[in-house]
């Protein structure tokens, strides 16, 4: 007795099948990929009478995986994920631009020095986005976007920049004045980085003199403290360089860990994944 050859399943039934999986619903499914929750439903049906076999437990509120639906997951995911890498590669003669969006203080710091490496990347017109202030939302668009978080967002392609450290720093021209730095004026920016009350807390410093400079970005406070104006409580990765080119002095050893930080964040429309991987060796 002859046994029929296997015969694959069409491609849109197991694109069903696996975003039915990772949303956990059809309905969801049929939002993400644009089709009827009745259309989901239909093709994954479809897909297990091919297959002989169920792949989902249809529950009242919610589906889920069978043993074979699991087992099957890995392997469909990991050929989508090889079709879409080669289709690029063969077929995809670059995005010929990249954006990138981030707040001005990342742009100065951290983009601009590497920005003739980036354009390198981007295989054609590169635009540097400055991030709207109070802005923190990370759309999934076309935008290779720097946010200050976790790293807690939903995006195919998460990059942390650095390891945050804190440790306060003055102009040499500040530095150098009688007495200890404690009691100097003090620089305060608002923002999701620690600030003086925390080192305060952590050290155990007095928390006067209270800071009588304040300002909403970075890049500002950390201007008036090269202009010795004060004392900033600053990211050490972002003010390396002036670190090292003297603008900028340590006044302590301690520093301050803190476990948030920038991140490059992109979904799969912002960047290819061939372009990812370039990135990630310029920006981390």
């Amino acid at each position: 007795m002859s046994v029929s050859p296997f015969k694959t399943p069409p491609l849109e039934w197991i694109r069903a099948f696996e975003a039915a999986a990772r949303c956990g619903s059809f309905t969801a499914a049929a939002a993400e990929t644009g089709l009827t929750q009745s259309a989901i439903s239909q093709r994954i049906g479809q897909l297990e009478k091919q297959l002989g076999t169920n792949l989902f437990f249809r529950r009242a509120r919610a589906i889920e995986l069978t043993v074979d639906g699991e087992a099957w997951l890995p392997h469909v995911r990991l050929a989508l994920t090889t079709l879409r890498d080669s289709s690029e590669a063969l077929f995809g003669s670059g995005r010929g631009q990249m954006a990138i969006s981030a707040s001005q203080s990342i742009i100065e710091l951290w983009l601009l020095p590497r920005l003739e490496r980036l354009g390198r990347i981007a295989e054609g017109q590169l635009s540097i986005q400055t991030m709207v202030l109070g802005a923190h939302e990370a759309d999934v668009d076309d935008v290779i976007r720097i946010r200050y978080g976790a790293g807690d967002w939903p995006h195919d392609h998460k990059l942390k920049l650095f390891s945050e450290k804190i440790a306060p720093l003055a102009s040499p021209e500040l530095a150098g004045r009688e007495g200890h730095w404690t009691d100097w004026p003090r620089i305060a920016c608002s923002g999701s980085r620690p600030g003086w009350n925390s080192w305060a807390t952590r050290f155990g410093i007095a928390t006067t003199p209270v800071p009588h400079l304040r300002f909403d970005t970075f890049l500002s406070a950390l201007g008036a403290a090269r202009a010795g104006m004060g004392v900033i409580l600053a990211s050490l990765p972002l003010c390396e360089r002036d670190i090292r080119e003297g603008r900028l002095v340590r006044l302590s050893d301690e520093t301050m860990d803190h476990h948030e930080s920038y991140w490059a964040i992109a979904g799969s429309d912002a960047i290819a994944r061939s372009q990812w991987s370039e990135l990630v060796k310029v920006l981390a």
